[in-house]
């Protein structure tokens, strides 16, 4: 029988050209954008990411002609339940470290009378930026890899790619690289067991922004490398930065590495025998 580089044996086209036509059409969009952003001295909004990765998603789906469901979940009183409890678990992935170096004196966390004020924005904020790159990286193309090459091969190539576009954040440098690597890398990996377990995008949409959201506006920690004004001020003393994480996040911290790899465990457990 001959290998047709294009079409599948049901005579469809192949996984991999589809991931291709997604970022043809994601860079037609996002590379003008740029371009324009640098030109007026800013960035590209977070809601204009949101729109450009939603319109390859769905110009995608649609030219495969699948539902909309496949890609998103179906929007269901389930699809909130699970984003709230996606959202309790992110919550608890930064509080209970948080709590661990508090309670051992590494953190001390001092209010912020002016942190209630961004509390509404900045959660409008990690919104967008939870959706974009959930969008982006368990969106179309982890479902067309999972398809293609199965879950695992799925999960490492995602993971990687993830951690590749949070190498130049800054902050990720010295000693801290190491732990903030494993932790991103990991962390796509536990939002990835998230979709599978529920194949739908809710799940680790509310894990990633509420993570996102508790680390920078409730407890005032680094998000990604990026300084966030919070609700609390953490002062870390002479606690060294792989213990704390310091203005990276606790994302980098050894404590939020034990945190996620307990909640990669549970998830995994539950996803062991899932199939896509």
């Amino acid at each position: 029988m001959t290998f047709n580089p294009f079409l599948n044996s049901d005579r469809r086209l192949r996984n991999g050209w589809w991931i291709l036509i997604f970022f043809v059409v994601l860079a037609t969009l996002l590379v003008p954008a740029m371009i324009s952003a640098q030109q007026n001295n800013m960035e590209v909004s977070i809601g204009l990411q949101v729109l450009i990765v939603l319109i390859a998603s769905l110009t995608g789906q649609l030219l495969r002609q699948r539902p909309l469901a496949e890609l998103f979940g179906t929007l269901n009183w389930r699809w909130l339940k699970e984003l709230c409890v996606g959202g309790l678990i992110g919550s608890m992935l930064m509080l209970v470290p948080a709590l661990i170096l508090g309670m051992f004196g590494r953190v001390r966390l001092q209010w912020n009378p002016e942190g209630i004020l961004i509390l509404l924005p900045s959660l409008l904020l990690f919104a967008g930026v939870a959706m974009a790159e959930e969008l982006l990286f368990r969106g179309f193309v982890f479902q067309r890899l999972i398809a293609g090459l199965g879950q695992w091969p799925a999960q490492l190539i995602i993971a990687a790619f993830f951690l590749l576009t949070h190498l130049n954040n800054p902050g990720i440098n010295g000693s801290i690289k190491v732990l903030a690597s494993l932790n991103i890398f990991l962390a796509s990996i536990l939002f990835g067991l998230a979709f599978i377990q529920t194949k739908s995008l809710a799940m680790p949409l509310g894990l990633h922004w509420m993570a996102n959201w508790v680390q920078g506006s409730m407890l005032g920690f680094g998000v990604s490398g990026t300084e966030q004004p919070g609700l609390l001020i953490p002062a870390f003393g002479k606690s060294p930065v792989w213990l704390t994480g310091g203005q990276f996040g606790l994302e980098a911290s050894l404590p939020g590495l034990i945190c996620i790899v307990i909640a990669l465990f549970m998830f995994y457990l539950k996803t062991g025998n899932t199939k896509w």
